[in-house]
């Protein structure tokens, strides 16, 4: 039997801002050139997106002297502080993620034996995986994975690793849990890149739980058929994420959209073969621009990313967890059954891919 998706939980910070606004608050911090202003305008405005969430609370226009200074000048914490208000944050987001999950689902978190968790944007020990267990009340013998550092594909390669624990043990009820924190290390800084990194990285957590036997949980659901990864032939060095003393260091190079234009086609064709291309798509939106590459260079209908722009427009690009986001929405919406294809695109540049289906 194969795994499926029961279910799909979100939870976001409730700090909610207007693209706008942070748009405004960057370009307006001092010392700003007037090449940098302009900068910022086009990054933020050709993002395609409308809205973000940020555990921030001094973007939503009240100083916290931590991040957020008096006038609304931007602070530069160091990463110490940054991964405290991750240690802080994260676990509860992740909670409530997961109790959504396990809710829609109609499963106890008694029922849980496995618990794979993602992120890439804190680190703490005991983890995510530990608290979860604390705060969910799940069995002291849950066992546990988590997947750390692997960047905004992360999420493909957790429903892999649930799929594979399922295959050993077809009773096993894995909990997936995504939690991703971009806003901390958001900073002040004239760099192209970091400008775009700002522009688009937001704050959420995601939750599936996922199981190979039919008789658990609701009807229906998604299910996993197979996973493939794919190493470009360049992008090693345009998306990366390093550690530095005021937060991490994303690049993110005008080339990553250019790749994935150049690269999808074959990444594809080896992935589905001679098989027919799905109507719907699941495609994690690194930005505006990377979603329009894949629509042109796969040939896709208009309609196939309606989910992934959808989600870049109402929370941004939430790293990890956004795929998961944009399968909740497939999974919600009456109109969408069949086959479905999921890519996610990763440091590196990796390419992650799955072909799921969804059943009524």
């Amino acid at each position: 039997m194969s795994a499926r998706i029961i279910s799909i939980g979100t939870a976001l910070p409730a700090t909610s801002v207007p693209q706008q606004d942070l748009r405004a608050f960057f370009a307006d911090q001092p010392d700003v050139s007037r090449l940098t202003r302009r900068l910022i305008g086009a990054a933020f405005d050709a993002a395609g997106i409308e809205t973000r969430h940020s555990v921030l609370t001094g973007l939503g226009g009240t100083p916290d002297g931590v991040f957020v200074g008096e006038g609304s000048t931007l602070l530069a914490p160091t990463t110490g502080t940054r991964n405290e208000l991750y240690r802080q944050t994260a676990p509860d987001l992740a909670a409530d993620a997961a109790r959504s999950a396990l809710t829609e689902a109609a499963l106890t978190p008694s029922q849980v034996t496995h618990v794979v968790t993602v992120s890439c944007t804190g680190f703490f020990a005991p983890g995510l995986d530990f608290r979860l267990i604390r705060d969910l009340s799940l069995p002291e013998t849950v066992e546990r994975s988590h997947l750390g550092f692997m960047g905004c594909a992360a999420a493909l390669p957790a429903l892999r690793t649930a799929s594979q624990i399922t295959a050993a043990e077809p009773t096993a009820v894995v909990l997936v849990v995504c939690v991703e924190l971009c806003s901390l290390h958001i900073r002040d800084t004239a760099d192209s890149e970091q400008i775009v990194a700002a522009s688009v990285f937001a704050d959420g957590a995601a939750a599936a739980v996922v199981s190979a036997d039919e008789t658990l949980g609701t009807p229906g659901g998604i299910t996993l058929e197979r996973f493939a990864t794919a190493l470009t032939s360049e992008g090693e060095s345009d998306m990366v994420w390093t550690i530095g003393d005021r937060g991490f260091n994303m690049r993110l190079s005008a080339e990553v959209p250019r790749i994935i234009g150049r690269e999808i086609r074959a990444a594809v064709d080896r992935f589905l073969g001679q098989e027919e291309p799905p109507a719907r798509w699941a495609v994690h939106p690194g930005g505006r621009s990377v979603l329009d590459r894949v629509e042109t260079g796969l040939a896709l209908e208009p309609t196939a990313l309606d989910a992934s722009r959808g989600v870049l427009r109402d929370h941004g690009n939430m790293s990890s967890a956004t795929i998961l986001f944009i399968l909740r929405r497939l999974l919600a919406d009456p109109e969408v059954s069949g086959r479905i294809a999921a890519l996610a695109f990763g440091p590196g540049l990796t390419v992650e891919s799955a072909l799921l289906r969804k059943t009524r």
